[in-house]
């Protein structure tokens, strides 16, 4: 049996997502959201999106065990939540460290302060990058994408190099992307990408309406027009504002669409304490306890904000990647990336 396996997310924002870097800082907007540092494009670090997950898929195993037990059978004395789900360091709501606890195994525990030891889980999750963006223009909200972030649900598409926007059908006339005038040009293999998007679960209100920009413009577009919105502290004493603290936040907006990658570990490979692992067997079981959080991600959501009304994130598609595909966007050419692949290796030979 394999090591791990891979299994793709995809997900849309029904919130405006704000996930701060902990900060402020003198500029535009006072309380900024992670980016990639290479890229500058904002992304989900997946150290949230695991702490999330193992809040989530505790509470759900807690609710199954205070179930169980009203019904008079047999369960466990220790609570999954919020014993479980913390950081573990505290005496009286440290990780049950079990071999035979889903969320201990999958996630991982700690000893507590000053012990060594502890389990990393088997669970790892990626960063959750930007997959389509909605945009303002004067033809609609247009989805906005490029063949970078593509790439991570397996479309190598090419072609994509101009300084416009490729469109199903073109115009002479200029489509604006929020403040950014762009040409626009005819993306020939567009079904083709329609047809993938449609198979890991992308709706067909964003397909229809789906732009690429080339790779370069993508970071430029996706910041200037993130949602900024403005607020002010209260004073827990009388009920009201402060006093000049009047502070500026942004976030994804919504209609966002983000896509992360779930690795989940073979348990047979690990032991807990020299005990094998009962709570799950295969890398399939790893991922089926972690999904159990997509629920609660629908309705509780993820990052800060949440009673400024943020966070909520719907889960679209849940499975293994899809094969990939070589497309040129301004060519007829399509193929299977495996089979393109092979083929230049064998012309290296």
């Amino acid at each position: 049996m394999a090591s791990y396996e891979k299994f793709l997310q995809i997900g849309i924002a029904l919130d405006p997502i704000h996930v701060g870097t902990g900060s402020a800082r003198i500029g535009r907007v006072d309380l900024t959201i992670v980016r990639d540092p290479v890229t500058q494009v904002p992304k989900i670090p997946g150290s949230s999106l695991a702490g999330v997950y193992r809040t989530y898929v505790a509470m759900h195993f807690e609710e199954d065990r205070q179930q169980r037990g009203r019904t008079g059978e047999q369960v466990r004395q220790k609570p999954f939540y919020p014993d479980c789900a913390g950081l573990g360091i505290d005496e009286n709501r440290s990780h049950c460290r079990q071999p035979d606890c889903p969320v201990c195994t999958v996630f991982g525990f700690a000893r507590g302060a000053d012990q060594e030891g502890g389990f990393a889980g088997l669970a790892a999750f990626t960063d959750a990058h930007v997959l389509l963006f909605p945009v303002a223009t004067r033809q609609g909200p247009m989805w906005v994408a490029a063949p970078q972030a593509l790439r991570l649900i397996g479309l190598d598409v090419r072609g994509v190099e101009a300084n416009a926007v490729y469109l199903e059908t073109s115009s002479d006339h200029p489509l604006n992307l929020g403040w950014l005038l762009l040409s626009m040009q005819e993306c020939s293999q567009m079904d083709q990408i329609k047809k993938h998007l449609d198979e890991v679960g992308v709706p067909g209100y964003i397909r229809n309406r789906l732009a690429l920009v080339p790779d370069r413009l993508f970071a430029h577009i996706v910041n200037s027009n993130l949602e900024v919105r403005t607020s002010v502290s209260i004073n827990p004493e009388t009920g009201a504002a402060e006093d000049k603290a009047l502070f500026s936040y942004e976030a994804l907006p919504r209609g966002t669409v983000l896509v992360w990658e779930i690795i989940a570990k073979n348990p047979q490979h690990f032991r807990i304490e020299n005990r094998q692992i009962t709570a799950v067997s295969t890398p399939g079981e790893v991922y089926e306890r972690a999904k159990q959080a997509h629920p609660y991600l629908e309705h509780l959501g993820i990052g800060g904000m949440g009673t400024r009304g943020m966070g909520r994130l719907k889960v679209l598609y849940e499975n293994k990647p899809q094969d990939g595909q070589s497309i040129n966007c301004v060519g007829d050419d399509l193929a299977d990336l495996s089979s393109s692949e092979t083929a230049g290796e064998n012309e290296e030979a």
